[in-house]
């Protein structure tokens, strides 16, 4: 009998009693599994190479669980009908995604929450290439997420192997063990993947949710509907039991960038995207959040947005200029109904076209949490592609390089600590009831000028006010003449605090901010109700 922990993953390996030619094609097999409450999930299996297969199972419920294996050749006993019992007890240790489960929408559609109800807040960074043999494991790789754990990150956004910015079966995407499928999209590569469980799995332990990409948007047309089911299929197969979101695609109706006919693609993407939206949602016995990471947002990617719980957003690489898309986007994907937990998935990568410095990180951290957003995505330019010291990634199929900062290096850019100490002052909070309030500070940001305060929180409990660097005075409204405030400033560069003190508002409800602010740059100012 199979014995773990809550939320911790259990394996069955399964031999076939008969040799298949092309057992990847030939043969399907899932696991019935019976949960002590009566419950039963359909969990696929994945072909492991040779004539083995696999299955991945974990749950938050205690007791044990029953289950019996589903082949497609019946007559193979070997690995149809089988029985047996596994025993899932309680989890004594302190990772948050095994503590509290993984993740879900919380009732309400506005945030996320681990499924024992514990509100997650998404801290994303950006490895899409991080399957690949330029990020080394163990060491690359555990560097890494050791240094995106001690700054509070909790998402990693990466790609299941088939990736941006280059043609297929490039050299540059291979791992340790080759490509994740044949050069003929024939039958996946079980040793590709054996390479990437040990990421994924080395995330989860650490207490990073893996957002899994399936791939990015242009495969589809190049592998077919059909095929790309199989790819999900295995993904599902083989990472579900882990504690992750799932992203159908990267950019999901962008043509290959030397399409022949991109809007024939973009159609054709977009009709795909839906299609296996839909199938993702049937055969994922987890029941994870799906989404699909997009060219401007994810309800455009898909024809029917139902199919998705999580709405992302990507607003621009353009530093400064990019702020009133992005500011418009969260705006309006925050006012769509029903209500979806937002994300800005991909903005202005931390030294792209050797702008997008720490400062505009803070700002378009803060401008999107204030408008709506529950969590934000930081990306740097040189870890996306994991350039190297010894080698640039170089050039994208249209000719040009995003730039050419090893990884080593754009890790330690200062924006990713100062989104962390964001997130850190944000959890003082219960963060998952801020609403934005703009109408809350004079002057506030509008569609003459962006570059002006944001704030939310909840009325009558807290308020948090970005600052950006040209603000010269501030008059906050609405507090209520009865109620007594305290107020300080944080520093975002460093997460230093200044205590404004304790004050009464006028009898109109409004206070002003009673001096210059210390140092010419953007601060966050938070009140409380004393």
């Amino acid at each position: 009998m199979k014995i773990t922990d809550r939320n911790c993953i259990m394996e069955w390996s399964y031999a076939s009693g008969k040799s298949y030619s092309d057992p990847f094609n030939d043969i399907e097999l899932d696991l019935i599994i019976t949960a002590p409450d009566g419950q039963e999930a359909r969990v696929p299996a994945f072909w492991a190479g040779e004539q083995t297969w696999r299955v991945r199972y974990a749950s938050s419920k205690i007791g044990r669980h029953h289950f019996r294996s589903v082949c497609s050749d019946e007559a193979n006993t070997a690995l149809h009908g089988l029985e047996g019992v596994a025993e899932v007890r309680p989890y004594e240790g302190d990772n948050p995604l095994f503590q509290h489960g993984p993740v879900r929408v919380a009732k309400g559609g506005r945030y996320l929450e681990h499924n024992d109800g514990t509100p997650f807040f998404w801290l994303g960074d950006t490895w899409w290439m991080g399957f690949c043999k330029r990020l080394g494991f163990p060491g690359d790789f555990q560097t890494l997420c050791a240094d995106r754990v001690a700054k509070g990150f909790t998402v990693i956004q990466i790609v299941a192997g088939l990736y941006p910015d280059m043609p297929a079966f490039d050299e540059r995407g291979a791992n340790e063990a080759g490509f994740p499928w044949e050069k003929d999209y024939a039958r996946i590569n079980p040793a590709y993947f054996d390479r990437a469980d040990r990421r994924v799995a080395h995330l989860a332990d650490a207490g990073l949710m893996a957002c899994i990409v399936g791939c990015w948007g242009y495969f589809l047309p190049r592998m077919g509907v059909a095929k790309m089911k199989q790819h999900w299929r295995y993904l599902v197969a083989r990472y579900g039991a882990y504690p992750v979101v799932w992203c159908l695609a990267g950019e999901g109706t962008m043509p290959y960038y030397l399409s022949q006919d991109k809007d024939a693609d973009a159609r054709s993407q977009k009709q795909g995207w839906t299609e296996l939206a839909s199938y993702v949602r049937r055969i994922d016995p987890f029941g994870h959040p799906i989404t699909i990471h997009p060219t401007d947002c994810s309800r455009h990617q898909v024809n029917d947005p139902s199919l998705l719980d999580i709405e992302m957003l990507q607003t621009g690489h353009g530093d400064r200029t990019s702020i009133p898309n992005t500011v418009n986007s969260v705006v309006a994907a925050h006012a769509c109904a029903p209500a979806k937990p937002v994300i800005n998935a991909e903005v202005c990568y931390e030294g792209i076209g050797e702008a997008c410095r720490q400062e505009v990180q803070r700002f378009m951290f803060w401008a999107c949490v204030l408008s709506g957003a529950c969590g934000h995505t930081y990306g740097a330019n040189g870890i996306w592609q994991v350039n190297t010291r010894e080698r640039a990634y170089g050039p994208s199929p249209h000719g040009m390089s995003w730039g050419n900062t090893p990884w080593e290096v754009a890790y330690q850019l200062p924006g990713s600590e100062q989104v962390g100490l964001a997130k850190r002052l944000l959890e003082r909070y219960p963060w998952w009831r801020f609403e934005p309030h703009p109408e809350w500070v004079e002057p506030h940001w509008s569609k003459e000028n962006y570059y002006a305060p944001y704030a939310g929180g909840i009325p009558d409990e807290v308020r948090i006010i970005f600052l950006p660097s040209f603000t010269s005075a501030l008059t906050v409204k609405a507090l209520g003449g009865a109620v007594r405030w305290r107020a300080f400033l944080f520093d975002p560069t460093n997460g230093g605090e200044l205590g404004l003190g304790v004050f009464t508002p006028d009898q109109a409800g409004r206070w002003s901010l009673p001096s210059r602010l210390p140092i010419y740059q953007d601060w966050v100012m938070v009140m409380e109700k004393a």
